[in-house]
């Protein structure tokens, strides 16, 4: 059985999860804060170890593992959430200037997927990927804190306000 994009118990994992139709639903302060605070809730209860993140506008890329637990269950229930809550969120935004719009795309995606019984926020996959060297490690961490500069967002990786390379973000990632 191949180990391709399945969560392995024990191991760090690269993990993306993206907006369906890529949405920018990111670009707006309060849903991203809102993810932060479900990663810290996470790390808190769940048993989340985090090492890096970045939320881009439309994705999100993790580096973590399960400090107890098992990962694809932690990641599993945080989509499951933060899905349900960020279309609440949106739906209830008054400044929320495309809500109409993002709504019907996460209608029309619940509704092509059987397993979906309203919305859906977040595509299916997760890709993980086994991060068993440390060489690994490194590369998926370079490539997480460079996504903000290859996107055209910034000029310094730390300057991007929802990544873990951001010195003056008040949130604590777990040493590697």
């Amino acid at each position: 059985m191949s180990e391709r994009y399945k969560f392995v118990e024990g191991y760090a994992h690269f993990i993306t999860f993206a907006v369906v139709g890529w949405v920018d639903v990111f670009t707006r302060r309060e849903y991203a804060e809102f993810l932060l605070q479900n990663l810290a809730y996470c790390r808190k209860n769940k048993g989340l170890r985090l090492y890096e993140f970045v939320i881009m506008p439309n994705h999100l890329h993790l580096i973590a593992a399960a400090a107890s637990g098992n990962l694809g269950e932690i990641m599993r229930d945080f989509k499951t959430y933060t899905s349900k809550e960020l279309v609440k969120l949106i739906a209830a935004n008054p400044r929320e200037s495309r809500k109409e719009w993002m709504l019907r795309v996460f209608r029309e995606h619940g509704a092509a997927n059987p397993q979906n019984v309203h919305h859906q926020f977040w595509q299916q996959s997760n890709r993980p990927i086994i991060l068993d060297k440390p060489e690994l490690f490194d590369q998926r961490r370079r490539y997480l804190r460079e996504n903000p500069l290859r996107a055209g967002l910034v000029n310094d990786e730390s300057a991007y306000m929802w990544s873990s390379a951001n010195p003056h973000l008040d949130f604590e990632c777990d040493a590697a």
